[in-house]
Formats: structure tokens, C-alpha cells, sequence
């Protein structure tokens, strides 16, 4: 007898609004699109931010990467989570985001290696291994590449043009 076929589980892609989050859904979209699963983008929130408010912050921060899921082809499931007031610890901000990956049942986690304290992978990590929550695995930093400007005018596309420059040169 063969067991049911069960729809994949999502992957938990945590957003904390800074660059990072663009290699943090790169990441999760490897891993999701392994299994063709979809991802759970859980958008972190100060806690100062009011209900009313809680609603465009969470667009804002998921705007960054959806069309980068959409040409991934992925499906995903919106979701905000509230940072604690600062009586909180980095170890209960952790266990709050481990806690809505566990009932969402996410087969992992895809956190930036840096960021708010309490939703860095370290810290994520520890979590789920204290309270029996997925691997966490770390996105590293966007890599950092120089901003690349039109070419001058070139006869030959193959030959890198220098850029044309009128400093430290004398009229005759």
C-alpha cells in the first residue's frame, strides 16, 4: 500500500527590510524550487508599528522580492511577524519566528547571516534547536558589484572602452 501523496511543505524565507533580504530569497527559492514547494515570506516588523500601519509595512517589505518569485514560478504565502517590545530577548524574538514556521509546518528556514537582533540565523538556529523548530540555513550578503555605465562611442564591442577624461590634460 502506498501512503498518500502529500503537497510540499512550504519554506520560510525571513525579510527583515534591508538589502539581505534579496539574497535571502534568492536562497529560498533554490531550496523551494528543489521540491517545487511554496515559500512562506514572513515579513519582520518593529513593534512600534500600529495595526493599521502593520499592513503597508509588510507589502513594503515583500515588494523587494516577489518579482523575483514570480520568475521563479513559486507559489507563496504572505505572513508578518512582530518583533517583542525591547523586554524581550534575542532568544524569544527567535523562538516567536521559529514558533510561526512550526505551525506553518516549514521544512526550513532561510535567514540572512546578519540583521535585527533575535531574526539572524545564528540566533534562529539556537532557537530551533532549543525548541524543536526546522534547519535554519544563512543567506550571505548580497554580492557587492560596481555600478557598470553606458560605453562611449566604440567601433569594436570587443575592446573594454576607457572612459574619456579631460582632468590632468593641457591644451596645446
Amino acid at each position: 500500500m502506498t501512503a498518500p501523496h502529500l503537497p510540499p511543505r512550504p519554506i520560510a524565507a525571513v525579510l527583515t527590510d534591508r538589502l539581505d533580504d534579496i539574497a535571502v530569497a534568492d536562497a529560498a527559492v533554490r531550496l523551494a524550487g528543489i521540491h517545487r514547494a511554496p515559500l512562506l515570506l514572513v515579513a519582520v516588523l518593529p513593534a512600534h508599528v500600529d495595526d493599521r500601519a502593520a499592513g503597508r509595512a509588510g507589502a513594503a517589505v515583500l515588494a523587494r522580492v516577489l518579482p523575483r518569485l514570480g520568475r521563479a514560478g513559486l507559489g507563496h504565502i504572505p505572513t508578518a511577524h512582530r518583533l517583542p517590545p525591547r523586554r524581550g530577548t534575542r532568544l524569544r524574538t527567535a523562538a516567536g519566528v521559529v514558533a510561526l514556521a512550526r505551525r506553518n509546518r516549514c521544512d526550513a528556514v532561510v535567514a540572512a547571516r546578519t540583521g535585527p537582533a533575535g531574526v539572524d540565523a545564528a540566533a534562529l538556529r539556537e532557537a530551533a534547536a532549543l525548541h524543536g523548530g526546522p534547519p535554519v540555513h544563512t543567506a550571505g550578503p548580497a554580492p557587492w558589484a560596481p555600478l557598470r555605465g553606458t560605453a562611449p562611442h566604440s567601433s569594436d564591442p570587443s575592446r573594454p572602452s576607457r572612459p574619456s577624461t579631460t582632468e590632468g590634460t593641457r591644451s596645446r
